[in-house]
């Protein structure tokens, strides 16, 4: 399938998109989804949880050279990777590093079909390979000694090769059309299957296939065939592109009934069923990391009967390096914007939020202790009710635990905008049990798509959305908010905000960076006083 790609009209993009967004799924499943192709705009549009899994154990070149930065994004859409083979995994592996589970396709045993002491022995060719692969077989068959009846039968779509053969050649050979016989019925009247493939578009499932279906294998040395038969256990190999070594081992068991009763009593048979039992085991994996629907029902109906506020859980102040926006100032655009409560979330230091706390019931705002803290190279997260600053250049690992370790929450900013520090997908995976709650929506991201994704992962693994406006001045407060019903504590804060609901506000992504520009860097010397300020203070203590 990975060689039939064709891009795909519009309306089948658009179609998929509005199915995603209509239909409740809980699993996506797609196959080689590399673009363009069904299943990489299926992984695109997905808002389920996505296992994708790859067969073909040999390098796409435009995937792994020329495009591989766009292929690895869109691969951080999967929530699990599975592999056909271990050499499709070592590839998979080297190109786009993850965890490739392996899980065989199936191989099951096939009811034989005729009676070889009736007719010649029967050599069968699936001509799915590359094209000189069936040639290579061809000139070998000229080179086959065997002193016993035989015949080929080649099932292809192309029909008869232009490869010549002697007129008592041709007579052995013969073609069937894919539309009359499928490659398991084939498999079951033939006692021997060639592959021939060079390494180029090899066919390991079929070889699969037919050693446990009784057609033994004669197969090219390549690490996927070797993979599939062992060194000589299950079938005979050769030399890729060798027509002289193959004619040999046809030859051999053409001849040997013995040679060929072994090699087919030693299959490995792979029932269907084994197959389908792990990818619903990983299913259900991948299922249990998503959170509970429902929450603390008697907390439930004790928040409820408290009155909404608008909440901002994202902002900074002068404490942090790149904003020069007084505490004070701060806490009076809040309540002029309406807002009950802030969670003033300083870059790596948490005394902007200590700050405002000590002064904020004169504001008749509450505040929400918290930081943003930079991890030592996995992106930034936020930890809510903290009680002291926490350092940065931790593992993303360890700063979760820390935040747990002081009450509060862990919540990821922004967490799929490239153009700031953020985890990737993969290490968002190896925390998601301990998010409790995810950034969907910030004004200050330069692309829709990057909240978009967001609200995707958040979806999936019913991680409760929220937002915050990522203020660095006065004027972008309260951009983004989240209307909840008032809360005391963090366990309150989280059951409110299952029925809460987001509101935001256009702004200019370019007028609010320069006013932060102007703020930090051309303007605002009361900002820059206090910092500096701060800094000798600090100074003088230590």
């Amino acid at each position: 399938p990975w060689r039939r790609r064709v891009n795909l009209p519009s309306d089948v993009t658009r179609t998929l998109a509005d199915l995603f967004d209509e239909a409740p799924f809980d699993i996506c499943h797609v196959h080689e989804p590399f673009a363009p192709g069904l299943a990489s705009a299926a992984l695109r549009s997905s808002r389920a949880l996505n296992v994708g899994s790859f067969h073909a154990p040999t390098e796409r070149l435009v995937a792994t050279q020329v495009a591989r930065k766009v292929v690895q994004l869109l691969f951080g859409r999967l929530d699990a990777r599975t592999a056909s083979w271990e050499t499709t995994a070592r590839v998979m592996e080297r190109h786009f590093p993850a965890e490739y589970r392996l899980v065989r396709p199936g191989a099951p045993a096939l009811e034989r079909v005729g009676d070889p002491s009736t007719r010649p022995l029967r050599v069968a060719f699936a001509d799915e390979e590359e094209r000189p692969a069936l040639r290579l077989l061809l000139r070998a068959l000229r080179l086959v000694e065997a002193e016993g009846e035989w015949e080929l039968l080649i099932r292809s779509e192309h029909g008869p090769s232009s490869t010549p053969l002697r007129a008592s050649l041709r007579e052995r050979v013969r073609y069937a059309d894919p539309a009359e016989v499928s490659v398991d019925e084939l498999i079951a009247a033939s006692e021997i299957m060639v592959g021939a493939s060079s390494g180029t578009e090899p066919e390991p499932g079929i070889l699969a296939r037919a050693s446990a279906g009784g057609a033994v294998p004669v197969a090219s040395r390549l690490p996927i065939y070797t993979e599939v038969l062992g060194e000589g256990d299950r079938g005979l190999l050769f030399e890729p592109k060798d027509a002289y070594v193959l004619a040999g081992q046809l030859t051999r068991l053409i001849d040997d009934r013995d040679l060929r009763e072994r090699l087919a009593g030693a299959a490995e048979i792979r029932d269907w069923s084994t197959v389908t039992d792990r990818f619903e085991e990983i299913y259900g994996e991948l299922a249990a990391r998503r959170k509970p629907l429902e929450g603390n029902r008697a907390l439930a109906r004790r928040v409820a009967a408290r009155p909404t506020i608008d909440v901002d859980l994202h902002m900074h102040t002068d404490h942090s390096h790149d904003c020069a926006t007084p505490v004070e100032t701060l806490l009076e655009t809040a309540r002029e914007k309406g807002l009950g409560a802030i969670a003033i979330t300083e870059h790596n230091e948490i005394s902007g939020a200590l700050a405002a706390a000590e002064i904020a019931d004169a504001y008749g705002v509450k505040v929400i202790l918290a930081e943003e803290v930079k991890t030592a190279d996995q992106g930034e997260v936020i930890g809510l009710f903290i009680k002291e600053k926490i350092e940065r250049g931790m593992s993303l690992a360890d700063t979760v635990a820390e935040i747990h370790r002081q009450g509060g929450l862990v919540y990821v900013p922004h967490p799929f905008d490239r153009m700031h520090s953020v985890p990737d997908y993969e290490n968002l995976l190896s925390i998601v049990d301990e998010i409790d709650l995810i950034e969907v929506f910030n004004p200050r991201v330069a692309f829709d798509a990057f909240n978009e994704e967001a609200v995707r992962f958040a979806g999936k693994y019913r991680i409760p959305a929220a937002a915050g406006s990522d203020a660095h001045v006065a004027q972008g407060l309260g951009t983004a908010r989240v209307r909840m019903h008032d809360f005391d504590g963090p366990e309150e804060f989280m059951e409110s905000l299952r029925t809460a609901e987001i509101h935001t506000t256009p702004t200019n992504y370019v007028y609010v960076q320069a006013l932060k520009f102007l703020q930090t860097r051309g303007g605002s010397a009361g900002g820059r006083g206090a910092r500096r300020g701060r800094a000798k203070a600090a100074a003088r203590k230590g």
